[in-house]
């Protein structure tokens, strides 16, 4: 006996309701995580770099000392400034200490990175660039202030060697602060090196392939094809490692100290000593703020001049 089948319903198609919790939710659920991570991090920023730095900026309209409540003086401490040799002094040797230190220092690691890139794979020797970043500034200080001590320095005794007098290298105010900003130069060139060569893994190498082909030398390769494709990195580099160079001092406090006669006095040093050695807190504290204004037009114009928001590297 056959059985008549009931006809099929037509398919039809449901809108389901969106589920709570769906991409929208995710996104509030993963910027609530991305906060919870930056709570700590917020918290020192605060407490150790906001409330400095607005304390500072009260105290530079201040007549402070620490040992009296502070008395409200305006712009004087500003107007200090303009008549004051030594601040200008400072800011002269702060920024031929920066100039030396900088164009040395990158074109160094220019080279080293690129070295690295082409000569060798191995990590050990790419780590080993870095070793001397990892050594504290007091201690490359003081070990390259025995080394190029006037009577017992290695480095005059091999000068003596060769027939060439000593060499006061902390003493002389023509030598003292190119010798400080060499120390550094040895001290980052290879943290730097590190950062320019990372820039260069993102060059492709096809790239040189095809200029290889076009007949284009090692040294047009370099100008057309590097530095085009480095800028964005070499921009950073160069904003990181200038705002870096204009607070040098303990390189030249344990060295020469400030001396001679003035020749090493970065502006660090004289705040310091504007603040921890003559008690005058709310002068310090101007001359602060006028150096954060500096560097701050300074990271401004670098970032503009080198373009480091355009990349060439599609």
């Amino acid at each position: 006996m056959a059985i008549a089948s009931s006809p099929a319903r037509p398919a039809t198609t449901r809108s389901r309701p969106a589920r709570r919790g769906g991409r929208d939710g995710g996104g509030r659920g993963d910027l609530r995580a991305a906060l919870v991570f930056l709570i700590p991090a917020s918290i020192g920023f605060v407490v150790f770099y906001l409330v400095p730095a607005v304390r500072g900026a009260w105290f530079s309209l201040t007549d402070y000392s620490v040992l009296a409540p502070a008395e409200f003086v305006g712009l004087e401490n500003y107007r200090r400034l303009l008549d004051d040799p030594l601040f200008w002094n400072a800011m002269k040797v702060t920024a031929y200490y920066v100039l030396v230190n900088i164009v040395i220092q990158t074109v160094v690691a220019i080279a080293l990175a690129m070295l690295l890139q082409r000569m060798t794979r191995s990590i050990l020797v790419r780590g080993m660039a870095l070793l001397p970043y990892f050594v504290a500034n007091v201690v490359v200080a003081l070990v390259w202030y025995f080394m190029l001590d006037y009577q017992i320095g290695v480095v005059n005794v091999l000068l003596g060697k060769v027939g060439v007098d000593p060499q006061a290298f902390f003493g002389d105010p023509a030598l003292a602060l190119p010798t400080i900003a060499l120390i550094n130069v040895w001290r980052h060139m290879g943290y730097t090196a590190l950062l320019l060569f990372a820039g260069l893994q993102t060059i492709s190498p096809q790239v040189y392939e095809a200029a290889s082909l076009d007949g284009a030398s090692a040294w047009r390769q370099f100008r057309s094809i590097t530095l085009p494709l480095l800028r964005p990195v070499l921009a950073l580099v160069l904003v990181v490692t200038v705002t870096g160079s204009f607070q040098i001092f303990d390189t030249v406090a344990v060295t020469t100290g400030g001396g001679p006669v003035n020749a090493t006095r970065v502006i660090y040093l004289y705040i310091y000593d504007l603040a921890f050695a003559q008690l005058d807190f709310g002068y310090a504290s101007a001359m602060s703020v006028v150096l954060f204004a500096v560097l701050l037009v300074v990271a401004l114009v670098q970032l503009k001049l080198t373009r480091a928001d355009e990349s060439d590297n599609a």
